[in-house]
């Protein structure tokens, strides 16, 4: 199967928190809007990035994966987005005969990201993700943010250098505060929460970062 010639796109909002391997799971009854915390759904996930040798990728902001494994799996390009948030656009995953062999970026993608890049790309860096995901629904079942505890094992794949760590991230969802207002007392009582179970502020703003030591 071939990726789609027009990825499906969407903005993300979302903040992270670095926690130590024995840290206990945050008490989520604070949060505004949230009545229940959903089952955990176990994911496994391996994402190989790729930029250009000189880096142009990197230096505009931008990233390109090809993501195994979750709901979203496929090939990724995250970017700015207007007013906050990273936009992320999505295309399938394709055929891919070797998961260790270098990503070949596909056609779609490669117009995508020609403003910022152009071929050869080489492998940047490769995160894998044992992830455990939580739905935060209201009262009518409806998603207000998603919490996902990450333990991450990341290989830069140009230095050679392997690294792990365990993280959160709280990204809202379909019944979020659509206000800054409300969004902003939505993170407030996040962050409350985090603090109290032992979490701190993420030192790295995403995972492809710290994997390459940033």
């Amino acid at each position: 199967m071939s990726a789609a010639p027009h990825g499906a796109s969407n903005v993300e909002v979302e903040v992270k928190y670095d926690v130590d391997d024995d840290t206990p799971l945050p008490d989520w009854s604070s949060l505004p809007g949230v009545a229940r915390v959903g089952e955990p759904e176990s994911r496994d996930l391996d994402a190989r990035y790729v930029d250009t040798e000189a880096g142009d990728l990197s230096r505009a902001g931008v990233a390109v994966r090809r993501r195994r494994g979750g709901p979203d799996e496929g090939w990724h390009v995250k970017g700015p987005a207007e007013g906050g948030g990273r936009r992320e656009t999505q295309w399938p995953l394709g055929e891919v005969s070797d998961d260790d062999a270098a990503p070949v970026v596909p056609e779609p993608i490669l117009d995508a990201i020609s403003a910022w890049a152009r071929p050869p790309f080489t492998p940047l860096a490769r995160v894998r993700n044992d992830r455990t995901a939580y739905a935060l629904t209201d009262t009518a079942g409806a998603v207000v943010a998603e919490f996902v505890d990450d333990r991450v094992r990341a290989r830069d794949e140009r230095r050679g250098a392997e690294s792990a760590w365990r993280e959160w991230e709280v990204e809202l969802g379909p019944a979020a505060p659509a206000d800054d207002e409300g969004r902003a007392a939505f993170f407030a009582a996040v962050d409350a929460a985090v603090t109290a179970a032992g979490g701190r502020p993420a030192a790295s703003g995403s995972k492809l970062a710290r994997a390459l030591g940033h």
